[in-house]
């Protein structure tokens, strides 16, 4: 195929640089397959296009709307995912391995707007914790809330994974309201700037919301300021050099980094030879040396097992390793391809040689490899390299320097405790793994190592077959570690998308805060003429509708017959005597769920109407108990709503129930789907 010319996106505009185009190799050919150059781009108009035009536009919708915007865009690269899939081999990965760059990509965007959708509100504002009370009377509140921040986020990405890397920061950013400028790493830059124009093309994006730059970044960290955030995936000195950049520590721009690191593997002291949990982590040490030909982040680089099991260690990984096909990845029955460029294969040997000081090579050869379908020389291609350390504790090398490809280092342990301080040895990575059935090794493990690692894989015989494995980041949870992993995290969910947003304490009345959130809180204004309130669509229902409801006197009967009819006969509610020996009770009282069955008679409005279903309540509390004779009434106010689909939302009621006394009885949040009226 003749080279393509890739461009840069800047300004709502498709751009080639101007002079020094640099060619990009195919990792199998070593064919030249793209150019690409950024020289002549004004990067300061692409941050100020970026800050003045992208984000006041992301910042006019929703953040439910920005969710379902990053959903439109999974759903686009999900439909054109082969013309992604035409590129991918020469990034040197298998089909299988673009699965989890591709298809794995969108999937992280597709739980990322699910879990905007699901946990914040359709509006512009997240409330972080409950009000915080900071006043004796109430007039003087505190509330913590998350806001989108007003610049813009430069994502600085691996060329491992050109696809899954830019969008697992990508949908975050996006529904948090802030417009990303992508720099993918040159070596697989044509695969990134696919899935953009992808994105691009499906015209959901406001203009300046997304940019492109495929090639050097010039003086763009020249205009950074407060508001802006670099996220960076990639190598810790790369990291350093640029998270020390004058301006990122004069303007105190938020930097992100999530590094390369060398995460550990444990097989626990309980498992045996014939155990499952040993075939387990064989399988496991051997798919993280090839999957991608061992360029992931997340790769097992060590490898730990009893001492006394390194023999038969050695031999099923080496037996496993022998069946790996390394060659063209286009081709049938490979499973490992190629390393990035011939570059990268040089530097993985340099770093093999180097781990060779402190242990031996027990299977494969960092020179001889007779790929399928392909050449040595033209094509970045790597035999599965395993090493064997008996003397851990020797060997700092092994525990410092990381060999970016099919390479593993075997070493054993003599206790847990010394399996533990192996582990941490590291200083710091993204994720472990260890093969146990004992929840008493999983303790030890977790309370030794857990502060040395951001993710810790557990798996055994139990949960192998639904397992993701050791190298899997997921977007609900966190992707990062401390120390040599870089201090930073990715996804999380929820928090993934919180990275770009300031967490800003409010003071106020009631009133401005819940005019600020648009959420009511306690002691801000009620509304209690008109209508009932579920008389009220979607659309209509306002915060601050309140009911105030007639009260109910709860008789002896109405006790006995709870208890009868639901089968609910603990003492405190039908044996007097012992209920008063309780000292929570006065004598015997109404069951908790009496009285939410009677508030729900008090505040239903019985007539069909907007009101679809009650479909849950959060947060109960029971906090005074109800004695046969009491009367009790409800107070029902409308706190938040969001949007569900266009034929209902969710309402959010605070309800609080109380006695003649005006005690609080019973508080609870009620949600209710209620109809959009069209």
């Amino acid at each position: 195929m003749s080279a393509m010319i890739l461009e840069n996106f800047a300004t709502q505009k498709w751009v080639k640089g101007q002079d020094g185009l640099v060619d990009i190799k195919s990792a199998v050919t070593g064919e030249t397959i793209a150019q690409t150059s950024s020289n002549g781009i004004n990067f300061k108009a692409m941050a100020d296009y970026a800050r003045d035009v992208g984000g006041p536009a992301l910042r006019k919708m929703t953040l439910h709307e920005r969710a379902f915007m990053v959903k439109d865009l999974a759903l686009a690269l999900t439909e054109r995912k082969e013309e992604m899939y035409a590129l991918n081999a020469h990034t040197g990965a298998t089909r299988r391995d673009g699965w989890v760059d591709i298809e794995g990509g969108a999937m992280t965007l597709f739980s990322t707007s699910s879990q905007a959708r699901r946990h914040f509100p359709d509006g512009h504002v997240i409330l972080d914790g409950a009000p915080e009370q900071i006043s004796k009377h109430g007039s003087w509140m505190g509330q913590h809330v998350y806001t989108s921040m007003k610049g813009f986020a430069l994502h600085i990405n691996a060329y491992n994974f050109p696809v899954w890397g830019m969008l697992e920061k990508l949908g975050g950013a996006l529904i948090a309201g802030v417009p990303v400028i992508v720099k993918p790493a040159t070596a697989t830059s044509y695969l990134c700037e696919k899935a953009v124009r992808i994105m691009i093309e499906t015209g959901v994006l406001p203009d300046g919301a997304l940019q492109l730059i495929v090639g050097r970044t010039g003086d763009l960290f020249e205009h950074l300021t407060c508001q802006d955030v670099v996220s960076f995936t990639g190598s810790a000195s790369t990291a350093t050099m640029l998270r020390t950049h004058p301006v990122v520590i004069q303007n105190s721009v938020r930097f992100v980094a999530e590094q390369d690191s060398l995460n550990a593997c444990v097989l626990g002291p309980d498992a045996k030879q014939d155990s499952p949990e040993f075939e387990l982590f064989i399988k496991e040490v051997a798919t993280e040396m090839t999957v991608k030909a061992g360029q992931k982040c997340t790769a097992i680089r060590r490898a730990f097992v009893p001492k006394h099991m390194m023999d038969a260690a050695q031999a099923a990984l080496s037996a496993r390793l022998a069946k790996t096909t390394v060659g063209n990845p286009d081709s049938d029955g490979v499973r490992m391809g190629a390393l990035v460029s011939l570059s990268q294969r040089e530097d993985v040997r340099s770093k093999v040689t180097e781990l060779s000081e402190h242990a031996k090579i027990v299977f494969g050869d960092i020179n001889a490899l007779d790929p399928v379908d392909a050449s040595n020389e033209s094509g970045a291609f790597m035999s599965p390299i395993l090493l064997r350390c008996d003397t851990p504790w020797n060997a700092p090398k092994v525990h410092a320097l990381e060999a970016f490809g099919p390479v593993s280092t075997l070493m054993p342990y003599d206790d847990l405790e010394d399996a533990v301080r192996l582990c941490n040895e590291g200083l710091g990575s993204l994720v472990m793994s260890l093969f146990t059935h004992s929840p008493d090794v999983a303790r030890d493990i977790v309370l030794g190592s857990a502060s040395f690692h951001g993710r810790i894989a557990m798996i055994n015989r139990d949960n192998a077959k639904e397992s993701t494995g050791h190298g899997s980041p997921l977007p609900v949870l966190v992707h990062g570690g401390p120390g040599r992993a870089g201090g930073g995290e990715e996804l999380g969910g929820v928090r993934g998308i919180k990275h770009y947003m300031q967490r800003t304490a409010l003071q106020g009345t009631p009133d401005l805060i819940a005019g600020a959130t648009q959420t009511w809180m306690k002691g801000a204004a009620q509304v209690t003429d008109g209508a009932h309130p579920f008389r009220f669509n979607f659309d209509d229902i306002f915060m601050g509708k309140t009911l105030l409801t007639k009260g109910r006197t709860i008789l002896l009967d109405d006790i006995e017959h709870f208890a009868e009819f639901t089968g609910d006969s603990f003492y405190a509610h039908m044996d007097q005597a012992a209920a008063e020996a309780n000292p929570f009770f006065p004598g015997r009282v109404a069951h908790g769920y009496l009285l939410l069955s009677f508030a729900a008679g008090l505040f239903v409005d019985p007539a069909p109407g907007p009101v679809l279903a009650n479909y849950g309540l959060d947060n109960l509390r029971f906090l005074t108990p109800v004695s046969p004779g009491d009367t009790i009434k409800v107070k029902l106010t409308a706190k938040t709503k969001k949007k569900r689909n266009p034929e209902y939302g969710e309402v959010r009621w605070d309800v609080e129930v109380t006695n003649q006394d005006e005690e609080l009885v019973a508080t609870y949040e009620l949600l209710t789907m209620n109809a959009i009226e069209h």
